[in-house]
């Protein structure tokens, strides 16, 4: 019997697609492909790679209308919202135009003897393994680079979104970008832990759960393979006694509960200064309360179903552990009849939360957020560290000098002032902590694909 990867659509709970995964031999004989390819496709220019790949980039926005209504099947979001061709193009675009002084050699020095210089060289083959929740804009975070930098590229999509490798790989191949150079792949978990134990690839993209990152690592033991990791967070929001107060609520509500909550930075837990703490409640109450649950192919709907039932489960559970150790739940469960106890799950706002409920600890990834008092910048830097996570913290404060000294007290890989849940690809985005380790975009990006390569000719 073949083994398969299989999607349930979150609309109704139904099999929306299917395919089988390969065989360790069929796997084996992909990597040997993607091989071989690599080195004449790092022997290209660099001009010829980056248009290619920007041609690839402008073909997956040809199909977006088709895409938009796949991922709503897929994982939920709603079609209002119109894909992520937004974010895909601007990633993408940025490395583009990076490319040719990230990858530029180092020139450390010529003269009558020598000429020395440090060259950035691919890795060979990347393994991209990437997520549901933002499927096209996690995935672009690496393959664009990597395939621009020189490196073949293997991609393989998580189970809930498994036709967005296949839409990529097809525009890719569209526009001239060779098929082994640019492969989606359909691996189960044991394959692809022995392909990373066999040093079959040179750098490994990880973006999902600590103990997906967890097994990555174990797998790539003792091989020196390279790893990259972004699992997550439980990231912050701390709205100070000079904040916008309109502008806060309205950013931070919208980060927490955008694509259900299910955002590696999404706002999880928010912490407003006394002054401000009633206001902001009761803003953020009004805002949630005129959601509207439903399906995600209704163009009416703001808050599609969570991408699986077993999401909206840990989620409820956190949800109902901390009502029953105090907390205070402020949205009206009548407001969302349409939440059935499966993967539509109503959004909710919680007071009276501690950091000793489970919410306030672990990654909710859902529509959940609570809310704390705090007296003063100390006592909200001591909470938004009381974390084992660092991906991103949001401060709100009309003083850019007093969001720079707390920034620099927080343990996080990334530092909004007045904004949240954005990734700019001129910034490395990266973590600290359980979250991960490594960095993706940016010049540092280049660097992480890439690996230095010295010099020393001296001359005759």
């Amino acid at each position: 019997m073949t083994n398969t990867v299989k999607c349930i659509s979150p609309i109704d709970g139904s099999l929306y697609a299917e395919r089988p995964v390969l065989t360790q031999s069929q796997a084996e004989a992909a990597v040997a492909r993607a091989r071989a390819a690599q080195i004449e496709w790092a022997a290209r220019p660099l001009s010829e790679r980056s248009a290619l790949v920007m041609a690839g980039v402008a073909a997956v926005g040809a199909m977006n209308d088709e895409i938009v209504l796949e991922i709503a099947h897929q994982m939920g979001r709603p079609v209002r919202y119109g894909g992520e061709f937004g974010g895909f193009n601007e990633r993408a675009s940025y490395m583009a135009t990076i490319a040719k002084d990230a990858l530029a050699d180092i020139a450390v020095g010529e003269d009558a003897q020598f000429k020395r210089y440090i060259k950035r060289v691919p890795h060979g083959v990347v393994l991209v393994v990437a997520p549901w929740n933002y499927p096209y804009m996690t995935a672009i975070n690496t393959v664009a680079p990597a395939l621009i930098a020189g490196n073949a590229v293997m991609l393989k999509h998580a189970s809930q979104t498994l036709l967005v490798g296949e839409r990529m790989a097809a525009a890719f191949h569209s526009v001239g970008i060779p098929e082994d150079v640019f492969q989606n792949v359909f691996l189960d978990h044991s394959t692809t832990s022995d392909l990373i134990a066999a040093k079959c690839f040179g750098f490994v993209n990880f973006t999902g759960s600590v103990g997906g990152g967890q097994a990555m690592e174990r797998a790539a033991a003792g091989t020196f393979t390279g790893v990259g990791l972004e699992l997550g967070g439980k990231d912050p929001g701390y709205v100070m006694d000079d904040a916008d107060l309109d502008a806060a609520v309205d950013t931070l509500i919208d980060g927490a509960m955008f694509n259900s909550g299910q955002c590696c930075c999404g706002i999880e837990r928010i912490y407003i200064h006394e002054s401000l703490y009633d206001a902001f409640v009761e803003k953020a109450v009004a805002i949630v309360s005129a959601y509207k649950l439903g399906n995600p192919l209704e163009e009416s709907t703001t808050l599609g179903p969570m991408a699986h039932t077993r999401f909206a489960a840990e989620v409820r559970a956190q949800t109902e552990e901390a009502i029953a150790a105090g907390a205070t739940a402020l949205i009206d469960p009548a407001l969302f009849p349409q939440d059935d106890g499966g993967a539509y799950l109503m959004p909710q706002i919680l007071t009276n939360v501690t950091h000793d409920m489970r919410v306030m600890r672990d990654e909710s990834f859902g529509p959940v957020v609570g809310i704390m008092s705090v007296k003063d910048d100390a006592e909200a830097i001591a909470l938004m560290n009381d974390s084992n996570f660092g991906l991103t913290a949001s401060l709100w404060t009309k003083d850019i000098d007093r969001a720079a000294r707390i920034g620099d007290q927080i343990e996080t890989g990334t530092v909004f002032m007045n904004r949240a849940d954005y990734l700019d690809p001129g910034l490395c985005w990266t973590g600290c902590k359980d979250t991960g380790r490594g960095g993706g975009l940016s010049v540092i990006g280049y660097h992480n694909l890439t690996r230095p390569k010295s010099y020393h000719l001296k001359k005759a």
